[in-house]
């Protein structure tokens, strides 16, 4: 039952992060705009983000089993339909119903673990092989996309989940505890409105800021403004509900508080970093999909060592210092890339890469012990659900805001060039694989200089993207380091009580 609950969630877990590589594949197949582009790779986060609170409070009213079984189910359709999308608007929508899927399967394997292994020893043991499990499959993406798009076709990313969940789904519905729900459970309707089309509308505004291509700039504004609105709304319906989705009366405790901004801050700072990073191993360095999986590797890699040494941290420095020597590790690992170009940098690439991993791991870990450690034990799972949902924020916000930012230095940065038709130019400042793509082609030299022009553009950009996540991982040690106390961590080793794929 532990495989099979661990199978689940690697699943999930790589698909966060396998079609990162795909990127320039994608994009030469389908040639989504930069908006398109972004939604492809961000919708999933933005909805597995609302809907895991959501799924949660279901499941404990209607039954785990029933929801692992349906969402993979959903999963399955939905990667089906991605694998054979036409379009990038299908392909959009097949994404987002994997979300709805990745939801549904997430919080009931934490919760199944819970009731199965009634030991306390061996529920820690199946915890801490779920929780390497979710950081394992962050580090298999990139590498499992790699190798799918060098070999077959960018839709073989999605088509691979469908054999595996036809043999995990009678194993499902055979090992997986037959135990109802509680009828009596709350489940409130329009708190799942609510936050679901606050972050959804809050996203797309913040895309259409950077870009305007899909609605304007006006109705963007305005997009946004109703998403905040109704954020603010839900937030107020949580306080007056006697059994609300989210603990919002958790945030009055400072730990708490500075625990869920710094898990927030820092996969946002990231996650879209991330995905910037693989486009430049690929596009402006020359690598392949498999290299440029593999030259990722030691970021992943460190995040792992990072969440094995954090408890030892933790217990010798305390937590502020555990929390803000992370960020600032991850911060300074970052600063170096600000003085690269086009040339290779494969020794300080390595060097980089695991520096970020390590401190971003080792300063999350330092979150959820704080998270954990300051909410009382009959709030615990509120404080977990809360947790869960700011990492998943955190990600689609990262990819939503970071990839405006780059849009917005891009795209003015890539000139005319002499022999490039208007209409194809405008296409080729939506994005980098847009580039590399209209630069195959128009192809001689013409080609050559378009996309010699468009690395430049996107390395400027990339630039500045790493300036805002500098500054955002500054910011939030900062914060650590003037209100967290001094004292060590009440809880010694942080419980992976949430799904740890940051990266």
């Amino acid at each position: 039952m532990l495989a099979l609950l661990c199978f689940s969630l690697l699943l999930i877990a790589v698909d966060a992060t396998v079609l990162h590589i795909a990127v320039p594949a994608l994009t030469a197949a389908l040639e989504p705009s930069a908006v398109e582009l972004l939604w492809i790779i961000d919708v999933y986060s933005l909805v597995v983000a609302p809907l895991l609170v959501t799924f949660g409070t279901l499941g404990d009213r209607y039954g785990k089993r029933r929801f692992v079984l349906a969402g993979y189910v959903v999963f399955g359709v939905a990667s089906l339909a991605a694998a054979f999308s036409g379009g990038p608007l299908a392909l959009i929508l097949s994404r987002a119903l994997l979300g709805v899927g990745g939801a549904m399967i997430m919080p009931a394997t934490l919760s199944i673990i819970r009731q199965v292994f009634t030991d306390r020893r061996e529920r820690a043991i199946a915890l801490g092989v779920w929780s390497a499990v979710a950081a394992g499959g962050a580090a298999l993406g990139p590498l499992v996309g790699g190798v799918l798009v060098e070999h077959f076709w960018w839709g073989a990313v999605f088509l691979i989940n469908v054999p595996l969940l036809v043999v995990a789904l009678p194993l499902a519905a055979r090992l997986l505890p037959r135990a109802g729900g509680d009828p009596g459970h709350g489940w409130d309707v329009p708190s799942a409105a609510l936050s679901t089309l606050g972050v959804l509308f809050l996203a797309f505004g913040l895309k259409e800021l950077g870009h305007g291509g899909t609605v304007g700039t006006a109705p963007a504004v305005a997009i946004m403004i109703a998403g905040v609105g109704l954020l603010v709304w839900f937030t107020a319906r949580q306080r007056r509900l006697a059994r609300p989705f989210l603990d919002i009366g958790l945030f009055s405790e400072r730990g708490f508080a500075i625990g869920v901004l710094c898990v927030l801050l820092a996969v946002f700072s990231l996650v879209g970093l991330q995905l910037m990073l693989a486009q430049y191993l690929q596009l402006v360095l020359g690598d392949s999909p498999l290299r440029a999986g593999a030259r990722m590797l030691p970021l992943m890699i460190a995040a792992i060592a990072g969440g094995l040494c954090a408890a030892h941290l933790l217990q010798r420095f305390g937590l502020r210092a555990t929390m803000t020597g992370g960020l600032a590790l991850a911060g300074l690992a970052l600063a170096p890339t600000l003085l690269w170009g086009a040339e290779q940098h494969p020794v300080m690439l390595c060097v980089c890469f695991a520096g970020i991993g390590f401190g971003v791991e080792v300063a999350l870990l330092a979150a959820s012990d704080t998270i954990m450690a300051s909410a009382p034990e009959s709030r615990a799972g509120g404080a977990a659900a809360i947790e869960e949902t700011a990492y998943e924020l955190g990600a689609g916000l990262g990819v939503a805001v970071l990839g405006t930012v780059t849009t917005i230095v891009y795209a003015p940065g890539v000139a005319a060039v002499p022999g490039v038709a208007p209409a194809a130019m405008g296409q080729a400042r939506e994005s980098l694989a847009s580039a590399a793509h209209v630069a195959r082609e128009v192809g001689g030299p013409a080609g050559d200089s378009l996309m010699d022009g468009a690395r430049a553009a996107f390395v400027t950009a990339l630039h500045s993207t790493i300036l805002v996540s500098v500054a955002l991982l500054a910011v939030t040690a900062i914060t650590a380091l003037v209100l967290l106390p001094r004292r060590p961590s009440r809880s010694p080793v942080p419980g992976p009580d949430r799904e740890r794929i940051p990266l």
